[in-house]
């Protein structure tokens, strides 16, 4: 297996080289080049084509985060941001997750020691495997649905990973304020679900939460999974509710997308949605499956406007999903 290449972009010689240190640490990692500015590392990227660049934010000459945004724009690479302001539920760090970067991650200063660094080579392999799946040309256009309609889903059930934060603020900007109920499991750490449902509440007309465990859902609301944690939906009685468990992960993943739309399938009737964004991986493929062995409606993103083209693509492939969609009718799929 050839060599992952990485590019370490950061203003701080010391931070540079703690960086390399931790990436070398693993020999199937090679530094082919470090930049001080983003001046520098536009340079370095044309020229050197790393599979992986780490990127600080704040640096001389330009933001980090407008210099992602550049990147993900005109030459889509995976980024693993490493800086003080990628702390878990801030600001920065849910523009750089929306903005496509692969991962965020503090610098070691903000949390007493190296281990933060000892992250890097896990995730620059995982970076590294998704860039043959980054889509150059993301379509960013969402079309609302039309009016209220008879044929609108009673539930929608969504799951997404890498790439999903962005998508799923679009989407949801476009939902209706009387929504069915919305169950979202995107890929994200624990620190970060809190913070980002408050993000997807300030996009969306509609009420957007932190799932709780016994909540009855209802419509106009969107329950997003918490890190760290499988959400489900149980009966109770005639109503629905979310549960949250501790279970083990489910091909790595907890909160799985597979874990949530299993459960839909067992427990509901009658018109659903279930679909799958961006993200990579195959987690909720065989769940999407059984939505749509149950009768449902099952949606996938299509290829080109997927940042990484794996949840999706797999569920295609093994005939969970009845129909692929970009990015841009995505909503008007859901709800028409």
């Amino acid at each position: 297996m050839s060599s992952t290449r990485v590019l370490v972009v950061d203003d701080s010689a010391t931070m540079r080289a703690l960086i390399r240190h931790a990436l070398t640490a693993d020999p199937t990692i090679e530094i082919v080049g470090e930049a001080a500015d983003p001046i520098e590392a536009r340079q370095a990227i044309k020229a050197l084509d790393p599979d992986v660049i780490t990127l600080d934010i704040e640096m001389p000459g330009m933001n980090g985060l407008d210099f992602l945004d550049k990147i993900m724009r005109l030459r889509p690479t995976p980024v693993i941001m490493v800086s003080t302001l990628t702390l878990p539920g801030q600001a920065a760090t849910i523009e750089a997750l929306r903005l496509g970067a692969f991962e965020c991650i503090p610098k070691p200063s903000t949390v007493g020691g190296r281990d933060t660094l000892s992250l890097l080579p896990a995730l620059a392999h995982e970076a590294r495997r998704a860039r043959p799946q980054i889509a150059s040309g993301r379509d960013r256009h969402i079309t609302a649905p039309q009016a209220k309609h008879p044929s609108w889903p009673e539930l929608v059930a969504i799951g997404s990973s890498t790439g999903g934060v962005e998508v799923l603020i679009a989407l949801l900007a476009q939902f209706p304020a009387d929504t069915p109920p919305v169950m979202i499991v995107q890929h994200l750490p624990a620190a970060f679900t809190g913070s980002f449902a408050a993000r997807l509440d300030r996009a969306s007309p509609a009420t957007v939460v932190e799932a709780r465990s016994g909540e009855p859902i209802q419509a106009g609301h969107v329950y997003l999974a918490p890190g760290g944690r499988h959400m489900t939906l149980r009966r109770a009685g005639s109503k629905l509710v979310t549960h949250l468990s501790d279970e083990d992960t489910v091909q790595g993943h907890r909160p799985s997308v597979d874990v949530l739309f299993h459960s839909i399938a067992r427990v509901c009737e009658g018109r659903v949605t279930g679909t799958i964004l961006t993200g990579m991986g195959r987690d909720g493929a065989e769940g999407l499956l059984a939505m749509r062995q149950r009768g449902f409606r099952t949606l996938a993103q299509d290829e080109a406007t997927s940042l990484v083209y794996g949840m999706p693509r797999v569920a295609w492939e093994i005939g969970a999903a009845e129909k692929r969609v970009p990015i841009g009718g995505m909503v008007k799929a859901i709800f028409n």
